[in-house]
């Protein structure tokens, strides 16, 4: 289930849990699958693994026991299916996919996958619908600047890296009204990375 900062259990909650630089990017410039962090910006990740600590450990085994179900975009799909990226799963394992595409692909990709043509909206509900309760994780910059000014997103929850990348992939786009929110966790800060969350008032 997915819990509150009291530990009561929610329902199907949409989250949104990134790492970004100080200056907003999620990826550095020129990302590819080839280079799927972008130019200097591969420490972005580095509290994942060879600088986690007990904290950053921690706040990722959470991530993964909460997540249900995964909306991306058809770019984080391209960059990272399949051999040298997520292997025969997506980014939590064998946790359900919805890629949100224009084009559902011809050659066939592990079960794990959905394509949704529908748009991030029917791509958000269908995960929701797999998710048995657990969080839907929006994945990647795109479907949030699509999913946020939906009202589609419940909760924002970054990882900041003391970086400054300079360009590359923002997390938020423009938008036309702004966005109150809520901290909903206070920052926890280790050496690799200051852990910082917010819920979305509507």
């Amino acid at each position: 289930m997915v819990f509150d900062t009291e530990r009561k259990p929610l329902m199907a909650l949409v989250i949104c849990d990134m790492s970004i630089s100080l200056d907003g990017y999620v990826t550095g410039p020129n990302d590819s699958r080839e280079n799927p962090f972008g130019d200097g910006a591969g420490m972005l990740h580095d509290w994942m693994s060879g600088a986690a600590t007990d904290d950053d450990r921690a706040i990722l085994d959470g991530v993964i026991d909460d997540t249900g179900a995964v909306v991306m975009g058809r770019k984080s799909f391209d960059k990272n299916e399949g051999e040298g990226g997520w292997g025969e799963g997506g980014p939590v394992g064998d946790t359900p996919c919805f890629v949100v595409t224009h084009n559902t692909p011809a050659k066939p990709y592990p079960p794990v996958y959905t394509f949704v043509t529908g748009g991030v909206a029917s791509a958000i509900e269908q995960a929701k619908n797999a998710a048995g309760g657990k969080a839907v994780l929006l994945h990647g910059a795109t479907v949030m600047q699509q999913a946020l000014p939906l009202g589609l997103v419940d909760e924002i929850r970054v990882h900041v890296i003391p970086v400054l990348v300079g360009g590359g992939t923002p997390l938020f786009g423009r938008l036309d009204s702004p966005v109150t929110l809520e901290r909903t966790r206070a920052p926890l800060v280790t050496p690799a990375a200051t852990h910082i969350g917010f819920r979305v008032i509507r």
